[in-house]
C-alpha cells in the first residue's frame, strides 16, 4: 500500500513543480475483447473545478488511494470515494468528480462493454433491467475484500496478473454487493464532510497508528457520536471497521508481493500480536495469511 500512496504523492509533487491545474493520467494495463483496465492517477485538488463527463462503458473503479466526491446523473448529493470503495458507472450516465477536501487520488479502473458485462453477470439475478448498477458507490465491505486486496497487490508489483479473471471476479462481486448493500440516504452537511474527510486521509496515511475514535473525533472537531454517525454515512463503515480493513489490505499486499515474515507483517500493520492478526485475516479473506501468501505466489 505504501507504493500505491507514493505514486499519488509523486503526481501531486509534479503538479506543484510545474504549476497549473491538476490532471488525470491513465495508464493502460491490459485490454481484451470487451474489457480494459487502467491505472488512473489524479492530481486534482480543491482549486480545480469539477467538470461533467459521461460513462461510455460499464465502469467499476477500485479506489486505492486518496479521496474525492463522485456525483452521477439521477442521484441526490455526492458520494465520498475512499480507499477500498468501488466507483460504479452505467453506460450513458453523466458524472463529475470533485476534490474539495484533499488533493490526489488513484483508482484501478475496469471498463466493460455492455455486451461483455451482460455475458459475465448473466444469471446473477441481482441486476435491474436496463442498467448496470443501482448505486454510485460500494463501501469497503467484506464481500469485496479479497478481490480488492488482489487488485492492490497487482498495482504494488505482483507479477503474472490475470487481469481478465480479476475483472470478472470484481464484476460478479460488485453486482452482488450492489444488490445486497442498502445505500445510505441520510443527509450530511457540507461542513461535516469537510471536517471528517481529512481524518479518512489520516487513517490511510497512518493505518498502523493507534487512531482511537476519541482522537479522530477531536481532529474533526466533532463530538464522538456525531463523528461516528458522519463517518459511517460517508464511508459505509465505522471508524474501527474502516481502520481494520485498511490494515488488512496493507498486510495482504505485503504478503503477496514481499518475502517478509508473517509476524513482521502483522506487527507493521498495527496488530498487537500474530494470533489476533490471524483471526482478523481469516475472517476477512477466508484463509490464513500463510495460505493466502501461498495461493498468490502460486
Amino acid at each position: 500500500m505504501a507504493k500505491i500512496a507514493v505514486d499519488v504523492d509523486r503526481a501531486v509533487a509534479r503538479r506543484r513543480t510545474r504549476g497549473g491545474p491538476g490532471r488525470v493520467d491513465a495508464r493502460l494495463l491490459a485490454k481484451g475483447d470487451g474489457w480494459t483496465v487502467e491505472d488512473v492517477v489524479c492530481s486534482c485538488g480543491p482549486r480545480d473545478r469539477p467538470y461533467d463527463e459521461q460513462h461510455d462503458h460499464v465502469a467499476i473503479a477500485i479506489v486505492t488511494s486518496g479521496t474525492f466526491q463522485y456525483r452521477g446523473s439521477g442521484s441526490n448529493g455526492r458520494e465520498m470515494m475512499t480507499p477500498g470503495s468501488l466507483l460504479l458507472g452505467s453506460p450513458g450516465q453523466c458524472f463529475e468528480c470533485g476534490h474539495e477536501h484533499g488533493t490526489g487520488d488513484r483508482c484501478l479502473s475496469f471498463r466493460f462493454t455492455p455486451e461483455y458485462f451482460e455475458a459475465i453477470t448473466a444469471g446473477s439475478g441481482a441486476r435491474a433491467a436496463g442498467c448496470a448498477f443501482r448505486s454510485l458507490r460500494l463501501p469497503p465491505v467484506r464481500i469485496l475484500s479479497p478481490v480488492i486486496a488482489d487488485a492492490c497487490a497487482a498495482l504494488a508489483g505482483s507479477t503474472d496478473v490475470a487481469w481478465e479473471e480479476l475483472g470478472i471476479r470484481l464484476a460478479a462481486r460488485a453486482v452482488q454487493a450492489d444488490h445486497d448493500v442498502e445505500p445510505d440516504r441520510s443527509a450530511i452537511s457540507p461542513a461535516a464532510v469537510a471536517r471528517v474527510t481529512p481524518t479518512v486521509r489520516m487513517i490511510e496515511a497512518q493505518p498502523a497508528t493507534d487512531l482511537t475514535l476519541i482522537r479522530l473525533a477531536r481532529e474533526a472537531r466533532l463530538s464522538p457520536f456525531h463523528y461516528l454517525r458522519t463517518f459511517e454515512s460517508l464511508t459505509g463503515a465505522t471508524p474501527h471497521q474502516y481502520l481494520l480493513r485498511a490494515r488488512l489490505r496493507a498486510a495482504a499486499t505485503r504478503l503477496a508481493t514481499e518475502p517478509a515474515r508473517i509476524l513482521d507483517v502483522a506487527l507493521d500493520a498495527g496488530f498487537g500480536d500474530v494470533s489476533n492478526f490471524n483471526r482478523a485475516f481469516r475472517a476477512e479473506f477466508g484463509v490464513s495469511p500463510r495460505v493466502y501468501r501461498q495461493r498468490r505466489r502460486r
